[in-house]
Protein backbone atom coordinates (compact mmCIF):
# COMPACT_ATOMS: atom_id res chain seq x y z
CA UNK A 1 0.00 0.00 0.00
CA UNK A 2 1.33 3.43 -0.88
CA UNK A 3 2.15 5.40 2.31
CA UNK A 4 0.09 8.50 2.96
CA UNK A 5 3.02 10.20 4.71
CA UNK A 6 6.77 9.54 4.65
CA UNK A 7 8.62 10.65 7.78
CA UNK A 8 12.35 11.14 7.35
CA UNK A 9 14.94 11.29 10.07
CA UNK A 10 17.37 14.13 9.39
CA UNK A 11 20.92 13.37 10.54
CA UNK A 12 22.35 10.48 8.57
CA UNK A 13 19.25 10.12 6.37
CA UNK A 14 18.84 13.49 4.64
CA UNK A 15 22.02 15.27 5.73
CA UNK A 16 25.48 13.74 6.09
CA UNK A 17 26.04 15.28 9.52
CA UNK A 18 26.75 12.21 11.64
CA UNK A 19 30.51 11.87 10.92
CA UNK A 20 31.09 15.56 11.70
CA UNK A 21 28.86 15.68 14.78
CA UNK A 22 30.29 12.52 16.33
CA UNK A 23 33.87 13.52 15.63
CA UNK A 24 33.24 16.78 17.50
CA UNK A 25 31.26 15.09 20.29
CA UNK A 26 33.78 12.33 20.97
CA UNK A 27 36.62 14.86 20.92
CA UNK A 28 34.88 17.23 23.32
CA UNK A 29 33.98 14.46 25.76
CA UNK A 30 37.55 13.17 25.69
CA UNK A 31 38.79 16.71 26.32
CA UNK A 32 36.55 16.88 29.40
CA UNK A 33 38.06 13.66 30.78
CA UNK A 34 35.44 11.21 29.50
CA UNK A 35 37.18 9.39 26.63
CA UNK A 36 35.01 8.17 23.76
CA UNK A 37 36.21 6.90 20.43
CA UNK A 38 34.30 7.83 17.29
CA UNK A 39 32.95 4.28 17.13
CA UNK A 40 31.75 4.47 20.73
CA UNK A 41 30.09 7.81 20.07
CA UNK A 42 28.08 6.24 17.26
CA UNK A 43 27.13 3.28 19.44
CA UNK A 44 25.99 5.28 22.46
CA UNK A 45 24.60 8.46 20.93
CA UNK A 46 23.48 7.88 17.33
CA UNK A 47 19.82 8.82 17.05
CA UNK A 48 19.56 10.11 20.61
CA UNK A 49 18.56 13.48 22.01
CA UNK A 50 21.40 15.56 23.47
CA UNK A 51 20.33 14.87 27.05
CA UNK A 52 21.33 11.22 26.57
CA UNK A 53 25.00 12.26 26.65
CA UNK A 54 24.61 13.39 30.27
CA UNK A 55 23.01 10.07 31.21
CA UNK A 56 25.68 7.95 29.53
CA UNK A 57 28.53 9.93 31.10
CA UNK A 58 26.90 9.55 34.51
CA UNK A 59 26.38 5.80 34.06
CA UNK A 60 29.74 5.02 32.46
CA UNK A 61 32.05 7.35 34.39
CA UNK A 62 29.95 8.50 37.38
CA UNK A 63 30.70 11.91 35.95
CA UNK A 64 28.87 15.18 35.47
CA UNK A 65 29.09 17.38 32.41
CA UNK A 66 29.25 21.19 32.67
CA UNK A 67 25.86 22.92 32.81
CA UNK A 68 26.59 24.62 29.48
CA UNK A 69 27.78 21.40 27.80
CA UNK A 70 24.99 21.25 25.22
CA UNK A 71 25.38 24.90 24.24
CA UNK A 72 29.16 24.53 23.92
CA UNK A 73 28.79 21.32 21.94
CA UNK A 74 26.37 22.96 19.55
CA UNK A 75 28.75 25.88 19.06
CA UNK A 76 31.53 23.47 18.08
CA UNK A 77 29.34 21.33 15.86
CA UNK A 78 27.74 24.33 14.15
CA UNK A 79 31.20 25.78 13.42
CA UNK A 80 32.21 22.45 11.87
CA UNK A 81 29.00 22.32 9.81
CA UNK A 82 29.76 25.78 8.42
CA UNK A 83 33.13 24.50 7.24
CA UNK A 84 31.42 21.93 5.07
CA UNK A 85 28.29 19.82 5.21
CA UNK A 86 26.64 17.84 2.42
CA UNK A 87 23.24 16.31 1.83
CA UNK A 88 23.06 12.54 1.67
CA UNK A 89 23.48 11.53 -1.99
CA UNK A 90 20.06 11.40 -3.62
CA UNK A 91 18.23 13.34 -0.89
CA UNK A 92 17.22 16.27 -3.09
CA UNK A 93 16.14 13.93 -5.88
CA UNK A 94 14.02 11.78 -3.57
CA UNK A 95 12.22 14.77 -2.07
CA UNK A 96 11.63 16.25 -5.53
CA UNK A 97 10.17 13.00 -6.85
CA UNK A 98 7.90 12.62 -3.82
CA UNK A 99 6.57 16.12 -4.34
CA UNK A 100 6.00 15.42 -8.05
CA UNK A 101 4.11 12.23 -7.19
CA UNK A 102 2.00 14.04 -4.61
CA UNK A 103 3.24 11.93 -1.69
CA UNK A 104 3.37 14.00 1.51
CA UNK A 105 6.56 13.87 3.55
CA UNK A 106 8.09 15.52 6.59
CA UNK A 107 11.19 15.47 8.78
CA UNK A 108 11.20 14.32 12.43
CA UNK A 109 14.46 14.60 14.35
CA UNK A 110 15.58 14.34 17.97
CA UNK A 111 17.82 17.36 17.29
CA UNK A 112 16.58 20.83 18.17
CA UNK A 113 15.25 23.29 15.60
CA UNK A 114 18.43 25.39 15.46
CA UNK A 115 20.43 22.27 14.53
CA UNK A 116 17.88 21.17 11.92
CA UNK A 117 17.63 24.63 10.39
CA UNK A 118 21.40 24.97 10.00
CA UNK A 119 21.82 21.54 8.40
CA UNK A 120 19.06 22.20 5.90
CA UNK A 121 20.48 25.60 5.00
CA UNK A 122 24.03 24.31 4.58
CA UNK A 123 22.99 21.35 2.43
CA UNK A 124 20.53 23.22 0.22
CA UNK A 125 17.58 21.10 1.31
CA UNK A 126 15.65 23.96 2.87
CA UNK A 127 13.41 24.56 -0.20
CA UNK A 128 12.18 20.97 0.07
CA UNK A 129 11.15 21.29 3.72
CA UNK A 130 8.99 24.24 4.76
CA UNK A 131 8.55 24.92 8.51
CA UNK A 132 5.27 22.99 8.65
CA UNK A 133 7.08 19.83 7.55
CA UNK A 134 9.78 19.96 10.24
CA UNK A 135 9.38 18.38 13.66
CA UNK A 136 11.88 18.35 16.52
CA UNK A 137 11.99 16.67 19.91
CA UNK A 138 11.63 20.24 21.20
CA UNK A 139 8.03 20.09 20.00
CA UNK A 140 7.24 17.23 22.40
CA UNK A 141 8.95 18.48 25.53
CA UNK A 142 12.41 17.27 24.57
CA UNK A 143 11.33 13.63 24.47
CA UNK A 144 13.43 12.15 21.69
CA UNK A 145 13.67 8.69 20.20
CA UNK A 146 13.26 5.82 21.09
CA UNK A 147 10.01 7.20 22.53
CA UNK A 148 7.27 7.32 19.87
CA UNK A 149 6.06 10.80 20.84
CA UNK A 150 7.84 12.70 18.07
CA UNK A 151 6.59 10.46 15.26
CA UNK A 152 3.07 10.43 16.64
CA UNK A 153 3.10 14.22 16.94
CA UNK A 154 4.24 14.59 13.33
CA UNK A 155 1.58 12.22 12.02
CA UNK A 156 -1.16 13.80 14.11
CA UNK A 157 -0.21 17.33 13.06
CA UNK A 158 -0.31 16.42 9.38
CA UNK A 159 -3.45 14.32 9.87
CA UNK A 160 -2.25 10.83 8.99
CA UNK A 161 -2.91 7.59 10.88
CA UNK A 162 0.30 5.93 12.14
CA UNK A 163 -0.32 2.77 10.12
CA UNK A 164 -0.43 4.86 6.92
CA UNK A 165 3.02 6.39 7.52
CA UNK A 166 6.42 5.13 6.43
CA UNK A 167 9.43 6.14 8.54
CA UNK A 168 12.95 6.25 7.09
CA UNK A 169 15.55 5.78 9.83
CA UNK A 170 19.23 4.96 10.25
CA UNK A 171 19.52 4.35 14.00
CA UNK A 172 18.32 1.61 16.37
CA UNK A 173 16.52 4.22 18.48
CA UNK A 174 14.76 5.60 15.43
CA UNK A 175 13.60 2.15 14.36
CA UNK A 176 12.39 1.43 17.89
CA UNK A 177 10.51 4.74 18.02
CA UNK A 178 8.76 4.04 14.73
CA UNK A 179 7.73 0.56 15.81
CA UNK A 180 6.45 1.90 19.13
CA UNK A 181 4.39 4.42 17.16
CA UNK A 182 2.84 1.62 15.10
CA UNK A 183 4.51 2.77 11.90
CA UNK A 184 6.26 0.70 9.22
CA UNK A 185 9.94 1.64 9.10
CA UNK A 186 12.48 1.51 6.29
CA UNK A 187 16.05 1.18 7.55
CA UNK A 188 18.73 3.16 5.73
CA UNK A 189 21.90 1.15 6.26
CA UNK A 190 24.61 3.41 4.81
CA UNK A 191 26.04 4.10 8.28
CA UNK A 192 24.46 1.55 10.61
CA UNK A 193 24.63 -2.16 9.68
CA UNK A 194 21.32 -3.85 9.01
CA UNK A 195 22.11 -6.25 11.87
CA UNK A 196 21.59 -3.35 14.31
CA UNK A 197 18.32 -2.31 12.67
CA UNK A 198 16.59 -5.68 12.82
CA UNK A 199 13.23 -4.26 13.85
CA UNK A 200 12.77 -2.50 10.53
CA UNK A 201 10.10 -3.56 8.05
CA UNK A 202 12.62 -3.44 5.22
CA UNK A 203 15.98 -1.84 4.41
CA UNK A 204 17.76 0.17 1.73
CA UNK A 205 21.44 0.86 1.11
CA UNK A 206 21.01 3.95 -1.08
CA UNK A 207 18.47 6.67 -0.30
CA UNK A 208 17.08 6.64 -3.82
CA UNK A 209 16.09 2.99 -3.27
CA UNK A 210 13.13 4.32 -1.31
CA UNK A 211 11.44 5.12 -4.62
CA UNK A 212 11.27 1.39 -5.35
CA UNK A 213 9.25 0.85 -2.15
CA UNK A 214 6.42 3.20 -3.04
Amino acid sequence: MKPQLIIFDNDGVLVDSEPIAHRVLSGYLTELGYPFTLKESYRYFLGNAARTVHTVVADRFAGTLPPDFTDRLHERVFAAFRQGLDAIPGASLVLSVLRQRGIPYCLASSSDHAWIDLTLERTGLRPHLPPGAIFSAQDVGGIGKPAPDLFLHAANTIGTAPRDCLVVEDSPNGVEAARAAGMPVLAYTALTPATRLTGATSSITHLTDILDHL
